[in-house]
């Protein structure tokens, strides 16, 4: 079976913006409020990174029940690992997941300043200064057969998009309105000469996004 590369519970704003503006340490999304962003899979089940029992059953925690299935490695952009520019001037930094990141593969994050690899947990964190196509034969070869997920930001998911790498895609659009920041569409229209799309609404306000290739 060929391997996949999965972009699987990225979240929108209803405007098409994966990210506000001004990102910080303190503020990874920017001006965007992931609690409203990202309160659909916070409330399920099986969000990954839910620290106490309970939780929601149904549509929303059947996506994020599928957020590790069949997936061997991650790649992401640098700006989902960390809000520094430039070269890195603290290698003590080891991203916004603390000692126990949710991935539990080998991620892959492009940047153009490499820096070495380090292990937290199971998750190994690799550094590439790579064009898409190159990060994901890594990313493959790594991954062992399984399916890689492509975990963004909006930039990185475009610049996949634009060398046409990706095979399927779960976008989950929350009735949240940015106004500015990180884009990822105008329409999801825009996408349908490479992709069939189905839209499923969820009683919790999300509308869960489905592409794949035609």
């Amino acid at each position: 079976m060929d391997q996949l590369l999965r972009v699987h519970c990225f979240n929108l704003s209803r405007d098409g913006f994966g990210a506000g503006e001004d990102q910080s340490l303190e503020r990874p999304f920017g001006h965007a409020n992931p609690g409203d962003m990202f309160a659909w899979a916070g409330a399920t089940a099986s969000w990954p990174n839910r620290a106490d029992p309970g939780g929601t059953r149904g549509l929303d925690d059947y996506f994020t029940r599928d957020f590790a299935r069949n997936i061997g490695a991650e790649i992401m952009g640098r700006n989902k690992f960390g809000p520094q520019r430039g070269p890195w001037r603290d290698h003590e930094w080891q991203g916004w997941w603390g000692d126990e990141p949710p991935f539990h593969t080998p991620v892959f994050v492009l940047t153009h300043h490499e820096r070495p690899s380090f292990t937290l947990s199971d998750t190994t964190f690799h550094f590439l200064n790579a064009r898409p196509a190159e990060a994901l034969d890594r990313a493959k070869a790594a991954a062992q057969g399984q399916d890689v997920r492509l975990g963004g930001g909006a930039t990185t998911i475009r610049q996949f998009l634009d060398a046409d790498l990706i095979d399927t895609m779960h976008i989950a659009v929350s009735d949240v309105e940015l106004g500015s920041g990180v884009r990822l569409w105008h329409t999801p229209e825009e996408l349908l000469e490479r992709f069939h799309l189905e839209v499923v609404p969820s009683p919790s306000g999300v509308r869960h996004h489905l592409f794949w290739r035609r």
